[in-house]
């Protein structure tokens, strides 16, 4: 029976010394945004001249302060991912008056440069559309010109990797990979560049955690996972916050590590993944659904799939599904603030089964 580990460190992430060099596969994170108000104050934390610079109206100098802490992060991340591992950095640019200069602050490119500057090598980003119809969510002079501003509709997936891409020399890492393999359609949809779907509301009961919070979906850190890393991966959010992260990871059959810097998130998280497991076993199931109900559309309009899975007996559409494997979360228990999930896929396995006898 397969099983992952999943560990919490309760630290500062600009300090990852609890983790081995060259020992993640995979970094999933989003950080607190310079120049965002909200994150003002833990940023000043690091720096208390961050926030003179606001009182005394230097915008530009307290933008680079606020990066200079996370270059900080940067750097552990790339000493801790192994060679070839990817680093996924969920990043919104800012907008802020400061001392009545109303301007943008790049977040995304300040972090781009440093990561070049660490040795990373800069793969095609995506942008994250998360718009909103709010009626006043225009800047500015509303219909006079010239001085209204257009709205951030948008984020950032920056995507890095350190070193040459991963390679999978040994029989057991080639099986990882072909039982880690996504499904074609899946592919033509998370693999584009623009991402089209809205952030979720938080149902944080804690007033702290719900003012410190800036979590990203499950399906953005879901789809990640799934893209950039194989099954039994180690994958690292240095801002683990409410865990969605983690989540995913463990829906994904990947090893997690999880650093936050504030405690009072503990109780939340592991909660929070006690109670999941239905969840995110739905999640895997709706996966299934929807590749089953692609290959009902395409027999309708294009013929036969010419592939069958070898483990699910359902039709798909290149030999690389063939292997693809979607595991089941049968139990998760937490001893010492070790989080472990047993796994079994043979109740997706019958679940398949009835469901490809229907087609």
């Amino acid at each position: 029976m397969l099983s992952t580990k999943h560990k919490l460190y309760f630290s500062d992430s600009r300090n990852l010394n609890a983790i081995k060099s060259n020992s993640v596969n995979l970094v999933v994170t989003s950080p607190p945004y310079p120049m965002i108000e909200m994150w003002d104050e833990l940023f000043s934390t690091f720096n208390p001249e961050i926030m003179n610079c606001i009182t005394n109206g230097n915008g530009i100098q307290a933008f680079e302060l606020m990066h200079i802490e996370l270059d900080k992060v940067w750097s552990e991340c790339f000493r801790v991912l192994d060679d070839g591992g990817i680093a996924c950095i969920n990043i919104g640019d800012a907008t802020r008056s400061i001392n009545n200069s109303f301007q943008l602050y790049s977040n995304h490119s300040r972090i781009i440069n440093k990561c070049l500057s660490l040795g990373f090598s800069v793969l095609p980003v995506i942008l994250w559309r998360k718009q909103t119809n709010a009626p006043n969510k225009f800047m500015g002079s509303g219909m006079l010109p010239v001085g209204a501003y257009v709205t951030l509709e948008h984020e950032y997936i920056l995507i890095l990797r350190k070193g040459t891409k991963r390679e999978f020399k040994s029989s057991d890492d080639k099986l990882s990979r072909k039982h880690s393999a996504f499904f074609w359609e899946e592919r033509n949809i998370w693999f584009s560049d623009i991402w089209d779907f809205k952030g979720v509301k938080q149902n944080l009961n804690n007033t702290q955690l719900r003012n410190r919070s800036g979590a990203f979906p499950f399906e953005l850190a879901y789809r990640l996972i799934n893209m950039y890393s194989v099954q039994n991966d180690y994958v690292l959010d240095p801002f683990i916050g409410t865990g969605t992260s983690m989540l995913a990871a463990i829906a994904s059959c990947r090893n997690s590590i999880g650093v936050e810097i504030d405690d009072n998130f503990s109780n939340f998280i592991y909660e929070d993944i006690e109670k999941s497991i239905n969840n995110m076993n739905l999640y895997n199931n709706d996966r299934l659904n929807k590749h089953l109900a692609f290959v009902e559309q395409y027999r309708q309009t294009k013929g036969e799939l010419k592939h069958f899975n070898n483990k699910y007996n359902f039709p798909v559409m290149t030999s690389q599904e063939t292997d693809l494997i979607i595991n089941m979360i049968s139990q998760i228990s937490i001893n010492d603030d070790i989080i472990t999930v047993s796994y079994n896929d043979e109740a997706m396995l019958d679940y398949c089964n009835q469901l490809s006898l229907a087609l």
